[in-house]
């Protein structure tokens, strides 16, 4: 029975691992796919755990970082932080949100390059007023996008290595 529960242990924290990786900004779903697959989940499950792990932290986005960025504006510490991030955001991605709306949010999402990713998407859509019910589902979308193709390469270069 003790060694049951170890393994249960060891498992969930494994899968816990994969899912906080997935939803911290930078790293998010490109970087846990792989750590998921490194630690011996199989690539469909280290995909799914870290797609979930990383779509926690948009409608916390979506909805509290205008005020939470309105607040900061107005003191000495972060208002140059708030600038830096909001314009660079916009810089970006907003262009190609305003053109294409919200297959360009689709598009800013899926793309597996630095700079884009949910938080980037997230931080874009709510910047821009994207209303929810337009900017979750086309992050949601490009998210899944971005899980299969990390998922496929991820795959395809541990294999290499293995």
């Amino acid at each position: 029975m003790e060694a049951i529960l170890k393994e249960l242990l060891n498992f969930l924290s494994i899968e816990l691992t994969v899912l906080l990786t997935a939803a911290m900004p930078i790293i998010g779903l490109r970087g846990a796919i792989p750590v998921g697959i490194y630690l011996g989940l199989s690539p469909i499950h280290a995909t799914v755990i870290s797609f979930i792990g990383s779509m926690i932290p948009v409608p916390f986005i979506l909805f509290t970082i205008r005020p939470i960025f309105n607040y900061l504006k107005e003191t000495n510490l972060f208002n140059k932080l708030v600038h830096k991030l909001t314009d660079r955001s916009i810089n970006n991605n907003g262009g190609k949100i305003q053109k294409y709306g919200a297959w360009g949010l689709v598009v800013i999402v899926a793309i597996p390059l630095p700079g884009t990713g949910v938080w980037s998407g997230s931080l874009a859509a709510a910047l821009l007023d994207i209303g929810f019910k337009w900017a979750f589902p086309a992050i949601l979308t490009g998210n899944f996008i971005a899980a299969i193709a990390i998922m496929i390469l991820s795959n395809g270069v541990i294999n290499v290595f293995s």
